[in-house]
């Protein structure tokens, strides 16, 4: 049996949480290339997911603490969905994609890691994406670096009005 090792884990398994909620410290750190934040409207922001299904896993969010898409307002409502629409073009536009996986988790059973505030996920996916490393490994294998992603979408985001 090969092993395949992906050390970089660890450092995420044995890290102190803070219990701090990402959706409410980052927008307001202003260290946005260091957080992975593309933008920021006046509701709601977009952020790279650091821990990705795919390369170019994107979430857009609000800045209040919401556990459910029921208590967004009209605006934050409007706002979600119009990043989500351009996170959409911009991707296509960026890194092709065959298609796409967007949708909210909604609570610990739903899938949520972070329950407690919600945030729309955008997943680029391609035809072969996902192959036997997941089902076999554990492990995925992107064929980008976070950093470079998110210096391709950053000109794309910064064109967008709040």
């Amino acid at each position: 049996m090969k092993q395949v090792w992906a050390p970089w884990r660890m450092e995420y398994i044995e890290q102190a949480k803070s219990g701090e909620c990402i959706f409410c410290v980052l927008p307001k750190a202003d260290k946005d290339k260091k957080n992975f934040i593309l933008h920021k409207g006046d509701t709601c922001f977009v952020i790279m997911n650091v821990y990705p299904y795919n390369t170019g896993h994107l979430m857009v969010s609000p800045y209040r603490h919401l556990s459910c898409i029921t208590k967004m307002d009209e605006k934050e409502n409007t706002e979600l969905n119009r990043l989500t629409q351009k996170c959409v073009e911009i991707l296509r536009t960026v890194k092709s994609p065959e298609g796409f996986n967007i949708g909210v988790n909604l609570g610990k059973a739903g899938g949520a890691g972070f329950d407690e505030h919600i945030h729309m996920h955008i997943v680029p996916r391609w035809i072969g994406d996902t192959n036997y490393m997941p089902v076999l490994a554990d492990t995925k294998v992107h064929p980008e670096h976070l950093q470079a992603t998110y210096d391709s979408l950053l000109p794309h985001f910064q064109t967008l009005s709040r």
